[in-house]
């Protein structure tokens, strides 16, 4: 079968279920078109060709014996972040080139015992800081709508390698909107699920209070069989939520559009750099979910201008913490002929770390510097609490919060942005992450130069099947979740 990259999760699972095709035909149809078409996208760091078919191989066996789970022998793609038993675990950096972790992140092992197969680890902003995936110690990744632009970031390769259908979902890290945004510049769906939802443990650590993983796939429901997966409690996680996993799949129709009250925050459709096709767009996406029943309400969100402040003095502090380890001691990247420790421990970091990186680390060790903690990063966390009851505040008339995703379509590869303004466009991405909020992004459309366009919707906590169930309603009334990318039709 020459189209099986074509299939959602639910006709794989189908397929594989009726013996139609085998896992190992699945696998190789994929690898056959890494093969061919990633030369042009640049998603994988790494392809593991025969770890794949071997897993393949094995699902297949426990479909002849008949101990198959709905995923058993469907292909994954993992953003390079997660730690991979045996497989070189990069984050994106000279840094960590030389990698290779010895055991598994949860979230891996969890898709593993699910049956999945691991197709590769693909590329990604370095250390998960940027938007746009060019800070990769491996180059840009390409956006397949138009591989002159980036496809977002940090999870640039894991939006990618499903825009370009090279797998048919991926695994995806979010710390300020690095699965919404890339979603939205890829015309996918992409969940960052509420704090603690998801175990944090065998990612590699960017800011630790903000980071989640969540699904990235073609739709809400493909994004639903990846979060039955890798939802639940860990014990190696310590801020991980000892709560009962909902069957996502289950309750992709439990929520009713019919007087859902989407709160429309008017400071977010006044940002200075809103572009205007991404407002026509979600304006329009509004307009069809109150066709299906929804309740438009106007709200107040008043700590808008605090967000991107107050990210930027947190993240990056944590950051600075969480990289302190990386001295060319431990593990990771050496510098040659050092001349003393001290000489090590500076050559090694400022030949390990691109330039992004190193921007950060200044940053986020400035603020915590003695006569600085109290004057920024104090500051910033009780902004961030402010922030958090802001919200709160608004789901008190309201059920779900709507906001463009990003203010803009994808940028161009190499375009001059300066750092400040590259940090601006995660105005609607960040404030989710200090408040722990649980948000979503779906395709609604188009620019003019045919470039997706991202609706994001806010949830309260844990309302992550609530989210999933508006956007699979949406789209079972549209189609823009089934548009494909040029590159995508090719066939291997």
């Amino acid at each position: 079968m020459t189209d099986l990259h074509r299939l959602s999760i639910r006709e794989i699972s189908e397929g594989l279920a009726a013996a139609k095709f085998s896992s190992r035909e699945l696998t190789e149809h994929y690898l056959k078109r890494i093969a061919k078409i990633d030369p042009q996208v640049r998603s994988y760091v790494t392809v593991t060709n025969d770890v794949a078919l071997a897993q393949a191989d094995a699902a297949d066996a426990l479909r002849q014996a008949d101990q198959a789970t709905a995923l058993t022998g469907i292909p994954v793609a993992h953003k390079d972040i997660f730690c991979t038993q045996g497989i070189k675990t990069s984050a994106g950096s000279k840094m960590l080139d030389n990698f290779i972790s010895p055991y598994d992140a949860t979230v891996v092992a969890q898709g593993k015992n699910a049956g999945l197969v691991t197709l590769g680890k693909v590329n990604m902003d370095e250390f998960a800081m940027g938007s746009t995936s060019e800070s990769s110690f491996y180059g840009a990744t390409k956006n397949p709508w138009a591989l002159d632009h980036v496809p977002g970031g940090s999870s640039g390769g894991s939006a990618a390698v499903v825009a370009a259908d090279l797998a048919p979902f991926a695994t995806g890290t979010d710390t300020g909107g690095s699965i919404r945004q890339p979603a939205s510049f890829c015309g996918l769906t992409g969940l960052k699920p509420t704090y603690g939802r998801v175990s944090r443990y065998g990612i590699i650590a960017y800011a630790s209070s903000l980071d989640q993983a969540g699904p990235m796939a073609r739709s809400a429901e493909d994004c639903a069989y990846l979060m039955n997966v890798m939802a639940g409690h860990d014990a190696k996680d310590s801020t991980s939520m000892d709560k009962a996993v909902e069957d996502y799949v289950a309750n992709l129709n439990a929520t009713t559009l019919k007087g859902l009250r989407i709160g429309i925050p008017k400071q977010y459709f006044n940002v200075a750099g809103l572009d205007a096709a991404v407002k026509a767009r979600v304006e329009e996406s509004l307009k069809k979910l109150e066709e299906l029943g929804a309740v438009l309400v106007e709200i107040d969100l008043n700590m808008t201008e605090s967000y991107v402040p107050t990210y930027y003095l947190i993240a990056p502090a944590e950051a600075s913490s969480n990289l302190s380890r990386y001295d060319g001691v431990r593990y990771g990247y050496r510098a040659e002929n050092p001349q003393d420790i001290l000489d090590l421990y500076k050559r090694s970091r400022s030949e390990g770390f691109g330039a992004e990186v190193q921007r950060r680390i200044l940053i986020g060790t400035y603020a915590l510097s003695a006569g600085y903690y109290d004057a920024y990063y104090v500051k910033a966390q009780k902004v961030r609490r402010l922030i958090q009851q802001d919200f709160l505040k608004a789901f008190e008339q309201v059920d779900v919060i709507a906001a463009p995703t990003a203010p803009t379509t994808a940028y161009k590869i190499g375009a001059s942005l300066d750092p400040v303004e590259m940090y601006l466009g995660d105005i609607y991405t960040i404030a989710v992450n200090l408040a722990g909020l649980p948000a979503i992004s779906a395709p609604v459309g188009f620019d003019q130069d045919h470039l997706p366009v991202g609706l994001q919707l806010i949830g309260n906590y844990w309302s992550e099947s609530q989210l999933l169930s508006v956007v699979h309603q949406y789209q079972q009334a549209t189609d823009w979740h089934t548009q494909r990318a040029a590159i995508a039709e090719e066939n291997a």
